[in-house]
């Protein structure tokens, strides 16, 4: 961990804080019909993906038609989840007041509770982002995801857990909000996870009922295919989307805070500290459709209510800012960024690998060491 109030004089901060609120105010006043027909559009194309993918399934004994079915309902899980339920529930649309894309009111097709999930993502995960002990998307209780994690020999199971995490990914973001670990330290009982708990229950029974109950039921002898279908078209959600938002948190140069460096945090160092704690994934058009735009994490991490479709469009200029102060912009292609992130668990695995290495010259520290040559 660098100190984040070293990055830049408090001057620097600030104006670095007011292009942002600058570039943020411009986006907000040119939202109009574009965004509102592209995310309609994008819902129509999502059904319509379903409805060929579950249809396919009754022409399950022509294996071609089966996997046509898998790829098509895989794709239309994965829209669902990533550029259409994560960004409406974001908030991003509810400027429209349409209802159907109403943070509130939306609900995607995962087994984690809309309701839970906009608790601990859209609030804790962006409010306290990268910082330790706050922000609970930090290894998600199980994994040891930052140097400053003290060591413990359950963690030389990191490969493993995050591998498994990787194949039943919506149930472990469900399950996350139960916080077993609070749970385990004493500071959170089984009662105050009553409300959020039957939330779960509830969630998952519909899910579950769906896509391995009701669904292949109607498709009468060939329920076991439309059920592995289902359950295929589900991994490949989750191994993708544990994918992207690995990526975008956890690559090597990605960095954490404590407590004490973001307390009385100016919007500025609000700025400053997404910048710091996020990296994106580069990639095509499409690329970044399926990703939700997560791609653009760091855009994402500094406007989460404005439309991802706009991240594109103001990537270049945050890379600018980012230059100008000579702030990092972590980017790099998707196998690089997994390769960076698996590394990261093996590395973290292991007790001698545990200290924090050197922190690198800050900005500020690198003007002072100019000036006094």
């Amino acid at each position: 961990m660098t100190g984040l109030q070293d990055r830049l004089t408090p001057e620097q901060v600030e104006e670095f804080g007011r292009e942002m609120d600058e570039i943020r105010q411009r986006l907000v006043a040119d939202l109009g019909k574009e965004d509102v027909d592209y995310i309609q559009n994008l819902i129509k194309t999502q059904r319509a993906l379903e409805v060929t993918g579950r249809g396919l399934l009754f022409a399950g004994f022509f294996p071609p038609a089966w996997m046509a079915g898998v790829a098509a309902l895989s794709v239309a899980k994965i829209l669902d989840n990533m550029e259409i339920g994560h960004n409406v529930m974001h908030g991003q649309y509810d400027w429209t007041r349409i209802p159907a894309l109403s943070s509130q009111k939306f609900e995607w097709d995962n087994v984690a509770p809309a309701q839970n999930w906009r608790h601990s993502h859209n609030y804790i995960h962006h409010t306290y982002t990268n910082i330790l002990d706050k922000d609970r998307d930090i290894g998600y209780g199980i994994l040891r995801i930052d140097p400053a994690q003290k060591w413990h020999p359950y963690y030389l199971g990191n490969p493993a857990y995050a591998s498994v995490l990787a194949f039943i990914f919506q149930w472990g973001v469900m399950l996350h909000d139960l916080e077993f670990d609070r749970i385990a330290k004493g500071e959170r009982t089984w009662a105050d996870t009553k409300e959020v708990g039957a939330n779960m229950l509830r969630k998952a029974a519909r899910q579950v009922g769906k896509d391995y109950v009701l669904f292949p039921l109607l498709t009468g002898p060939l329920a076991p295919l439309t059920l592995l279908g289902n359950a295929t078209a589900n991994m490949s959600r989750n191994l993708w989307a544990f994918a992207i938002i690995f990526c975008g948190h956890f690559p090597a140069d990605v960095e954490s805070f404590t407590e004490e460096e973001t307390e009385n945090e100016t919007r500025g160092q609000w700025y400053l500290r997404q910048i710091l704690g996020s990296a994106n994934i580069t990639g095509g058009k499409l690329f970044h459709i399926m990703s939700g735009n997560l791609s653009h994490q760091i855009e994402h991490h500094l406007f989460p209510d404005i439309p991802a479709r706009r991240y594109p469009q103001i990537a270049e200029e945050i890379r600018a800012s980012c230059a100008k102060y000579g702030l990092p912009y972590h980017a790099g292609p998707l196998h690089k960024q997994l390769f960076s992130v698996a590394k990261k668990l093996v590395k973290l695995a292991l007790p001698w690998n545990g200290e924090p290495s050197d922190p690198k010259p800050t900005t500020l520290e690198r003007d002072k060491d100019l000036a006094a040559a």
